[in-house]
């Protein structure tokens, strides 16, 4: 979509959101999109939520190594970088997921327990979830 119509459908939701008095969900790989028009990010890895917070949270202080990656692999006008970071590996495919988590065979902290058992959705913060063997004491 051309950036122009993309910004006035965007304005268009705000104004119907605002006027219905209602909630968006916005699904979307653009995280420029997401720091601009969202309060809370619901980040997805191969059909799972692995992280949850509100927006300045999760662009402030990811705490999923894929929401790491991510961030790390897109370029910042504050700092200067010769080569952006990129997430190793492939996108699974989705009929045969990985054992454990999904995210594993991408994950630079991976250890045993990731290839064999799923993470569930931890509650970490006041409104922050992750999907993760690093937190919650399951190493």
């Amino acid at each position: 979509m051309d950036v122009t119509i993309q910004a006035q459908i965007l304005k268009l939701i705000d104004e119907l959101r605002k006027e219905l008095n209602t909630s968006v969900l916005l699904i979307t790989h653009d995280l420029g999109v997401i720091a601009k028009t969202c309060d809370n990010v619901a980040l997805m890895y191969a059909g799972y939520i692995v992280e949850y917070t509100d927006v300045y949270t999760f662009f402030r202080k990811p705490l999923h190594p894929y929401a790491q990656a991510l961030l790390k692999s897109i370029p910042r006008i504050d700092v200067e970088t010769k080569r952006l970071k990129i997430i190793k590996g492939l996108v699974p495919n989705l009929l045969d997921i990985p054992s454990g988590c999904p995210f594993h065979p991408r994950c630079d902290f991976c250890f045993k327990l990731c290839t064999e058992k799923m993470p569930k959705l931890k509650k970490v913060g006041k409104n922050h979830m992750v999907r993760c063997h690093l937190f919650g004491g399951n190493k």
